[in-house]
């Protein structure tokens, strides 16, 4: 703690007058209501159509990118890969499908991924604390989401320990992401299992587009400081690499009464890409990248310890470290201009070690895709992969698995074709993944997507599809305990332990999905785009009373108090359904706002013969309404400034209150754009609040703190 206290004195430069800057600025301004939201909202507006009167009164010769060097069907014709396996345009995509740009990122002011996530409408993304983020769509959010499957380059994110990703260890350099694609809706029949309530993709940058030097870096008062550095060369003909470096040091975020949380996140990582591109001669395209990484994360844990009487229960701060690394080759070669084959390999190793549990785990994945058209009105896309992943577990009183290690496999093949019904008008989507894995054995997800282009500028689609959630380690193997103090159960109740057990025969949820999609572009300044949908699931993780039917009852030491047991099983079922609304419109050529809103209704239910009587409640861990309004204004002389004011309804079951922020961003670059500076504010509207809270593992309830930051960035 005194080395945390004097790393915040020696930063307290540069980021000491931001922090005193906006403690002065905001030190008597009050939370928003849904009248204070009103206003703000009615205030940002204003400010935009006040600003672009600036912009357009002076001439500037500036010559660098501006918002207008792309129209906006340009931007609809981006091509993207995550719907159907290979390119297609945006606008013919029959899916809920978003797209991120490296400008949207640059313009944001979003310092890592989860943050730049916040940008794709009906994706809901909530901090939890300093390092712990919920992301999810359509529902079921949570810190140990598990129905979104996470790829970066293709290399999948998720960790077979709770079918979830685990954001604190997902970073790159974010200049050298060139984009991120995202399903809202499932994307089984290409993706496989996971690919339940959405996909994101996270694409980096090929080596040839990251020549020269990059040197960046800032700090504030959450970040405290951060840098990065990346070098791009060329090793031969054709042959084109690039090195990178980064570092961050986070802040604590804030307990409910305003002290610091101890929960401050450093991390450091590095990494290399070399592509070798002769498509163009030979037709191939080999591309070698790893990355490495590793840092602390502090945390205040409640730990369950029988040697601890009476109260059996001890509170932790611990630093614990963070590390890992990945490699990946992928091999393409172009048999012709409708006919490509990819050959992909990597390895992933991650470390995790804390007070409750540490895993390390190593991942091998191979993966084959071929697409090509058959005959005139036939685009086939079919595909191969195999994946096998070991893992260690350090058990804890707290958290254990039985087997402590063990080793899982999945084999997968799928097939599609898109079948043209009417040449530019009607087109048929139809494919499936067959996989087998150890937990549940053989699974099928079958998809079936339908695109209808009456004109050029509106667009149909409806698309049912069937997705599996399949069992992680922790349903199986899993035995988690809590003290639940005295008086927790019932007035004068004695202290209780709790224990969950894993469920050998814990089944795959089962999600089918019903999609309708409309997209259209009444003006060639202004899009539009609407989904609804409706998804039924069944088999749903539930948590029953009694000891598990495949693991022995093994009830902890003393307390003299109550153990209850209870176990994983799947006797929950329920349905979602609901729309998100997207637009973007250029006013002018210098300024486009992007809305969006998103309406959410979920209902769960128990079998006959479930004692679970909490997991209903998880409806309401999902906000109902979320609303975004991004404005994006290019001034004259290189300046910029961008804005994203956003409300997020309330949580219920976590006891969350709807909330409404404000990031504002005023950048400047040079004319040849080899000089960036920025200031960034984020959560501007309130002092602190709270986005969402812990679940399975009892870790402190933070709340997230308003920041400002400045950031430079020069390219040689």
């Amino acid at each position: 703690m005194k080395q945390m206290q004097s790393s915040s004195k020696q930063n307290a430069g540069f980021s000491g007058l931001l922090s005193d800057f906006g403690d002065r600025w905001f030190a008597h301004r009050p939370n928003l209501n849904l009248l204070n939201f009103v206003f703000a909202s009615s205030l940002a507006i204003a400010i935009s159509m006040a600003l672009p009167s600036v912009a357009l009164a002076a001439e500037t010769q500036y010559a660098a990118a501006n918002l207008g060097d792309k129209s906006l069907e340009e931007l609809l014709n981006t091509p993207v890969s995550i719907v159907v396996g290979h390119q297609e345009k945006l606008s013919q995509s029959a899916a809920a499908v978003s797209v991120i740009t490296e400008e949207d990122i640059r313009r944001s002011g979003a310092t890592s991924i989860p943050e730049a996530l916040r940008l794709v409408p009906g994706l809901d993304v909530a901090r939890v604390d300093s390092h712990q983020w919920a992301i999810s769509a359509r529902g079921f959010n949570d810190v140990f989401a598990n129905k979104l499957l996470v790829l970066q380059d293709g290399r999948s994110l998720y960790t077979p320990l709770f079918s979830g990703v685990f954001w604190d260890v997902q970073d790159t350099l974010m200049e050298d992401i060139d984009h991120i694609e995202v399903i809202r809706g499932p994307g089984a029949a290409v993706w496989g299992a996971n690919a339940v309530n959405g996909v994101i993709n996270i694409i980096t940058k090929n080596a040839k587009d990251t020549q020269g030097i990059l040197i960046t870096g800032g700090g504030g008062t959450e970040e405290r400081g951060f840098g990065g550095f990346r070098y791009g060369g060329q090793l031969g003909q054709d042959v084109y690499f690039r090195v990178y470096a980064k570092y961050f040091n986070r802040d604590d975020s804030a307990f409910p009464n305003g002290s610091d949380a101890r929960d401050a996140w450093q991390m450091g990582q590095g990494g290399f890409r070399i592509d070798w591109d002769t498509l163009e001669r030979t037709q191939n395209l080999l591309t070698l990248q790893g990355d490495i990484y590793g840092g602390r994360a502090s945390q205040i844990f409640n730990t369950y310890d029988p040697s601890n009487p009476p109260s059996y229960a001890r509170t932790v701060q611990q630093d614990f470290r963070l590390g890992g690394g990945n490699l990946l080759g992928r091999w393409t070669h172009e048999f012709s201009d409708t006919s490509e084959l990819k050959l992909q390999m990597y390895y992933d190793r991650t470390e995790r070690n804390t007070v409750i549990f540490m895993e390390n785990q190593d991942t091998y994945d191979l993966d084959l895709k071929h697409h090509f058209e058959l005959g005139e009105r036939n685009v086939v896309l079919w595909g191969a992969g195999y994946r096998i992943v070991a893992d260690k577990i350090g058990n804890s009183a707290s958290i254990s698995l039985n087997p402590d290690n063990r080793r899982t496999q999945l084999f997968s093949a799928f097939v599609q074709d898109e079948i043209t019904l009417v040449e530019k008008r009607l087109k048929l989507t139809l494919g499936a993944k067959f996989e087998h894995n150890d937990f549940t054995g053989f699974e099928f997800q079958p998809s079936g997507r339908l695109l209808w282009t009456p004109h050029d500028q509106h667009t149909l689609w409806a698309s049912i599809s069937r997705a599996v959630r399949t069992p992680s380690r922790a349903e199986e193997d899993v035995k988690l305990s809590n003290v639940i103090p005295p008086g927790g159960l019932f007035p004068g109740s004695p202290t209780a332990v709790s224990t969950i057990y894993g469920n050998e025969q814990f089944k795959s949820e089962v999600l089918i999905a019903y999609e309708l999609g409309y997209r259209v572009q009444p003006h060639a300044n202004l899009s539009i785009d609407l989904t609804t949908f409706y998804n039924d699931y069944d088999d749903l993780r539930s948590v029953e009373f009694g000891p598990s039917p495949t693991q022995p009852l093994t009830a902890p030491p003393p307390p003299p108090g109550l153990f209850i047991p209870f176990h994983g099983d799947n006797k929950l079922y329920g349905e979602t359904y609901g729309a998100e609304l997207a637009a973007t419109w250029q006013v002018t050529k210098r300024w486009r706002l992007t809305p969006a809103y998103t309406l959410l209704e979920m209902q769960l239910h128990r079998q006959p013969g479930s004692t679970d009587t909490t997991s209903e409640a998880d409806e309401g861990r999902s906000p109902q309404q979320q609303f975004s309004l991004r404005s994006s204004l290019d001034l004259p002389q290189g300046f910029s400034v961008d804005a994203t004011l956003r409300y997020v309804d309330r949580l219920p079951t976590l006891r969350i209150s709807s909330y409404v922020e404000l990031d504002v961003r005023l950048g400047w670059h040079s004319k040849n754009n080899n000089l960036e500076v920025a200031i960034v504010g984020q959560n501007l509207l309130a002092e602190q609040h709270a986005e969402f809270a812990p679940s399975f593992i009892n870790t402190q309830q933070t709340e997230v703190q308003r920041g400002v930051y400045g950031k430079v960035t020069m390219r040689f």
